[in-house]
């Protein structure tokens, strides 16, 4: 007897334009029960775009979404009992306290969580009475998970989650999100964090321009690489960059603070030092990296994921 599993959330052709902007281009994408899906990408890529059609917050122009069979496009208030949502714009009144918002919330669910559980899993509990704005950033960030889960939902949306977080809070809720899965709650994590999504994503979608333009668990879209190579050298001699371009086994060569990161086939760092040697050039400094998912990013994309692309969505 074969046993199959029905997706938890199903996307099919899903299109989203803003005028002449195409925010979300033929997405289509399925999550399966229990994990961690990322949605990955540059802001203004249309990551927000698909998660809110998604939960029917938007109107998609096309296409078809399913969460657990129901249809948030067609009857938003079919998905408000199985779905939990932490959005990026979110904010709470200043003045609202930490017990008095996830009360306000419960109130929306016919049978919601325990609150004092959902404070003691998100380190919440001695902040209880606490207003919303002297919560610093990483427990307004706990305190938007908790408002997620105060609905017991099965599906949770978590919208960039941890931007605006120091490196220690950042982790600190990587955890937090590993102890909601924990709890069988299926997750969309929406990031721009390649190390973030690498961490905690059992699959993903890369999404850039509105497309979909890779998908897989990380480590299989790593592997994939496997004919690519990069090394950084740091050279105390001035260099002509056109002379490591013109190599036929370079693909990429960018500058990374005071070293050249050089990225091409198997065989790009003998070549490299062959040309470096032939000019009496001697690195003062080689290291060889592993691969990533931002390599991964700029194998499909063509492009680097920059701050000013981290800095730059408007709506999408």
């Amino acid at each position: 007897m074969t046993i199959t599993t029905q997706p938890v959330i199903e996307i099919t052709g899903l299109r989203k334009t803003y005028g002449d902007t195409v925010a979300a281009d033929n997405v289509s994408l399925q999550v399966q029960p229990g994990e961690i899906f990322g949605v990955l990408g540059p802001n203004g890529a249309g990551k927000t775009t698909t998660v809110e059609c998604l939960a029917g917050l938007r109107t998609a122009d096309a296409g078809t979404v399913r969460i657990l069979g129901r249809d948030p496009q067609r009857d938003p208030a079919s998905v408000r009992e199985v779905l939990g949502i932490q959005l990026q714009s979110s904010r709470l009144p200043a003045k609202i306290t930490v017990t008095e918002a996830l009360r306000l919330y419960a109130a929306f669910y016919a049978d919601p969580a325990d609150a004092d559980e959902l404070l003691a899993l998100l380190g919440l509990h001695d902040k209880r009475h606490t207003k919303f704005e002297a919560l610093s950033g990483g427990q307004q960030q706990r305190l938007s998970i908790a408002l997620a889960l105060i609905g017991n939902p099965q599906v949770a949306i978590l919208d960039e989650l941890t931007t605006g977080l120091d490196p220690q809070a950042r982790r600190d809720t990587w955890k937090l999100v590993e102890q909601v899965r924990a709890r069988g709650v299926t997750i969309v994590l929406v990031t721009h964090f390649m190390e973030e999504a690498e961490r905690l994503c059992d699959r993903l979608a890369i999404i850039d321009s509105g497309r979909i333009v890779a998908e897989g668990a990380p480590a299989a879209l790593i592997a994939d690489l496997e004919e690519e190579r990069t090394f950084r050298m740091r050279l105390s001699e001035t260099l002509d960059e056109q002379v490591l371009h013109n190599l036929a086994d370079v693909d990429r060569v960018r500058h990374v603070g005071h070293e050249i990161e050089v990225s091409g086939s198997r065989t790009v760092l003998p070549s490299t030092l062959l040309a470096l040697a032939e000019l009496d050039i001697v690195p003062d400094e080689i290291r060889t990296l592993n691969r990533s998912l931002e390599d991964v990013f700029v194998s499909t994309t063509g492009r680097e994921l920059s701050v000013a692309d981290a800095d730059s969505e408007v709506s999408a």
